[in-house]
């Protein structure tokens, strides 16, 4: 805490503060990043073999294998959200889940499953867009915007 937001408590805060300093457990941030840094990594490990296999196997190309490598992406993290395995993942690893396909999908599902008990439009409809819904917003608006560039830009002869 800063000095000068220290100086407004009063003595009795200042000592529970210095206490809980002392009494706090020192968070291993080299060991989390790594955790974070190799699970990131597995997980787009993972999509660059679902890229390869579709490209190999399915005859997609470079341009087309995007989309279903990010739907097998959501399928798997969505899956593992529903049997209680991506919490464990995500609580070892902590921010190596967060990688927005798979992060993404986690956080719809979940609260999905935490409100299924008030019902399927009500609860998991209801709530499954909360947390997620101010970044498929944004996404939504930026996409408009990006769209209206592009539309002007073309029908100014730029592009």
């Amino acid at each position: 805490m800063s000095d000068k937001k220290n100086k407004k408590l009063t003595p009795t805060q200042q000592e529970y503060q210095k206490l809980e300093q002392q009494i706090e457990p020192k968070r291993p941030v080299l060991i989390n990043c790594i955790r974070a840094f190799l699970v990131g990594g597995l997980i787009c490990t993972i999509g660059q073999v679902l890229q390869w296999i579709f490209i190999t196997y399915f005859n997609f190309n470079e341009k087309t294998v995007g989309s279903p490598t990010s739907a097998v992406l959501i399928i798997i993290s969505v899956l593992f959200t529903g049997f209680g395995i991506y919490d464990h993942i995500a609580q070892w690893a902590g921010a190596g889940t967060s990688i927005p396909i798979t992060g993404f999908a986690n956080s719809i599902a979940s609260a999905a499953i935490e409100h299924r008990s008030e019902g399927y439009v009500l609860g998991t409809g209801g709530n499954m867009f909360k947390l997620a819904g101010s970044v498929i917003a944004i996404g939504t608006f930026s996409a408009f915007i990006v769209a209206i560039i592009k539309i002007t830009l073309t029908w100014l002869g730029v592009m």
